[in-house]
């Protein structure tokens, strides 16, 4: 089996990944049959948005200060966990922004695509869900679409909905809703379209951000869930991604 290693800054996690090269050799990642990635759950983000145009699997190695989606760092036996890992198939989120200039902006995110006020002034949008006027008018510090793996992330700070893997689910989450304020987010079927568009645009800006990805001065944006592209995450059996999800439901 052919591995390619990535890892984040930390010391730690760039020895880890000296060591696993050391020991697994390392595959040019245009090559590789797997993807590791090595620290946190950024790094795994990382990795993911790698494999999107490559179309293989990300198997996550923990050396970060989270690593909630990680599994248990090991030079053993790194061949036999892979193949016997279970599969987590998603689909990233396809962000089409039209700014005000008039020039369209296309990116893929992997864990939630945001909309933020640029400014003082909060954002004044307008939701449509597959073409139906949703909201008229939400006054916001913002507003962001998570799939289930960025669901424990942005998401979740936004209090936002934690998300099965599995669920076909996108959450629609307010960011500091001003009006209306008893609107606390919605849940959204996966096949949906979501439009918004940003009101007196010129006076109060919108950046709009896939992943870490970000387009300032936004007149409106299309999301949806691009069915073109599969993301695969690997995962050891006894490390269930599934019940880390639903104890983190029930911290106190």
């Amino acid at each position: 089996m052919h591995f390619h290693f990535i890892s984040s800054e930390n010391p730690e996690a760039k020895q880890a990944q000296s060591n696993l090269i050391k020991r697994y050799n390392q595959s040019d990642i245009n090559n590789c049959d797997v993807i590791i990635a090595i620290g946190g759950d950024g790094m795994l983000l990382k990795a993911l948005r790698y494999s999107i145009d490559l179309n293989v699997p990300v198997f996550g190695l923990n050396k970060g200060n989270v690593g909630f989606l990680m599994n248990e760092l090991s030079i053993n036996g790194l061949d036999e966990r892979v193949k016997n890992a279970n599969k987590v198939n998603m689909y990233p989120l396809k962000m089409k922004a039209r700014k005000l200039n008039g020039k369209n902006i296309e990116e893929t995110a992997v864990n939630e695509v945001s909309l933020s006020r640029q400014t003082h002034q909060a954002a004044h949008l307008k939701v449509y869900i597959d073409a139906k006027e949703r909201l008229n008018e939400l006054v916001c510090d913002g507003i962001l679409v998570s799939t289930p793996i960025g669901s424990t992330a942005y998401n979740l700070s936004a209090h936002g909905p934690i998300i099965p893997l599995n669920a076909n689910i996108l959450a629609l989450t307010p960011i500091s809703a001003f009006r209306p304020r008893r609107w606390k987010g919605a849940l959204l079927p996966e096949n949906v379209r979501i439009n918004i568009d940003i009101l007196d645009s010129k006076r109060r800006p919108v950046s709009a951000t896939a992943d870490n990805i970000e387009v300032r001065d936004i007149k409106n944006i299309e999301i949806s869930a691009d069915r073109t592209k599969t993301l695969t995450m690997l995962h050891d059996p006894g490390h269930s991604l599934d019940e880390r999800i639903m104890k983190e439901q029930f911290l106190t």
